[in-house]
């Protein structure tokens, strides 16, 4: 018997732990070399775990375990061949030629698949049973879509007039394990609440200037360079240059060093099934409008589809979230460790505003800047937002760099 000892690999310099989120193949079955056996989640992205060699597979590790670099995971006895059976030569005799497949199988579901991490946090939400779920998958998966239109096919139960019950009503309770991507939001965020000086400042930006620029130049913008100018690209770009003129606001503490930085990346927040990622955009001081989508789209594709990799992952020096999308008209974003400092852009809402003497509506959005008062005076805060507010609201000076 010859064994082939599957290991949790060395992935990243930063990461010592991940957890097996699920198997992709069940304990005994032949896997081939190369085939993915099971998904790893870390703190930073979910990955697949290939097979070292071909041959039966044996688990070790079960799902939802913790599981250190080098920690044992499987088994494979190289010994086992498979045992499918080949296909008919071309000589055998054909009683009867098969019907042309309308779809491939990839896109055929598949019984018996098992969920993506996405795919499951779906599926539990919305209360369908996995084990009735086609996969399109490969083997079988049930990939996001799968759960998508699954939910979105669930019967709607019809209301039913009855007496009121005579007892109350359910109080069952369900008990699950966190993500490690979870865990590790939550120590960042109450270690940045329990090791920085943080503090919030507002102020408000008046978006008539914006939004015409975006009316009237989007139709052209699209024709050149195939991608929509968002808000997020006009915020990145604006708080990029007034970064490199306000140094404070885009370095970092280091023990009892000041770490200041002659770039600006920007982490930009994005909302995944399985927590929230700031993944930056390097140098945007360089980069122009266009390039800046091309960089949040391609990030938050990935970060979406859990293929975001451990190296898109590192870096940041400022962080822009936009709580806006949700609906959010106020808050207070806490600051991205080791950064110093974190934009919070809202939803615009039209309210009266005074503009020379008289009452005007105007698309407003609330802004806030969390910061580390360690690192940032009050009075630098207050600066750099009102800088950004004059960027957005008269955005010729943003174009001309002034």
């Amino acid at each position: 018997m010859s064994v082939v000892e599957m290991k949790v690999p060395t992935i990243g310099e930063s990461i010592t732990e991940v957890t097996l989120s699920q198997w992709l193949k069940k304990d005994g079955d032949f896997v081939n070399i190369d085939e993915p056996i099971c998904e790893f989640e870390s703190d930073k992205a979910t990955l697949e775990f290939p097979a070292e060699a071909s041959g039966k597979l044996i688990h070790v590790a079960k799902e939802g375990d913790d599981l250190s670099i080098g920690t044992l995971v499987a088994r494979i006895d190289t010994s086992v061949q498979n045992t499918v059976a080949p296909a008919a030569p071309a000589s055998a005799p054909v009683a009867k030629a098969p019907e042309p497949i309308a779809a491939s199988v990839a896109s055929t579901p598949q019984p018996g698949g098992h969920p993506s991490p996405a795919a499951a946090k779906i599926l539990r939400e919305g209360g369908v049973d996995a084990a009735g779920v086609g996969g399109t998958g490969r083997d079988g998966r049930i990939t996001k879509e799968d759960a998508q239109k699954a939910v979105s096919q669930k019967p709607v139960e019809s209301p039913v007039v009855a007496v009121a019950p005579k007892v109350s009503g359910v109080r069952e309770e369900r008990r699950e394990k966190m993500s490690r991507m979870r865990r590790t939001i939550a120590s960042r965020l109450v270690s940045a609440k329990n090791q920085t000086a943080m503090l919030t400042t507002f102020n408000e930006v008046d978006m008539s200037a914006i939004l015409q620029l975006r009316e009237k130049y989007q139709e052209a913008f699209v024709a050149k360079y195939g991608i929509k100018l968002g808000f997020m690209s006009l915020f990145s770009k604006a708080c990029a240059q007034v970064l490199m003129q306000m140094p404070d606001v885009n370095a970092r503490i280091e023990e009892n060093d000041i770490v200041y930085h002659d770039y600006v990346d920007v982490s930009v927040a994005i909302s995944t099934p399985n927590g929230l990622v700031v993944p930056p955009v390097h140098n945007v001081e360089s980069l122009q409008l266009h390039e800046i989508e091309y960089k949040i789209k391609d990030l938050a594709t990935k970060a979406r589809d859990g293929k975001l990799g451990i190296e898109e992952m590192k870096g940041g020096t400022f962080t822009i979230t936009n709580g806006g999308v949700f609906g959010s008209l106020l808050s207070t974003p806490i600051i991205n460790e080791p950064q110093s400092a974190i934009l919070g852009m809202h939803a615009t809402k039209e309210r009266p505003v005074v503009v020379d003497g008289k009452i005007e509506i105007r698309p407003m959005m609330y802004l806030a800047l969390s910061y580390d008062h360690r690192i940032i005076d009050g009075s630098t805060s207050v600066t750099f937002l009102v800088k950004v507010k004059e960027l957005l609201e008269d955005p010729m000076k943003l174009m001309m760099g002034l």
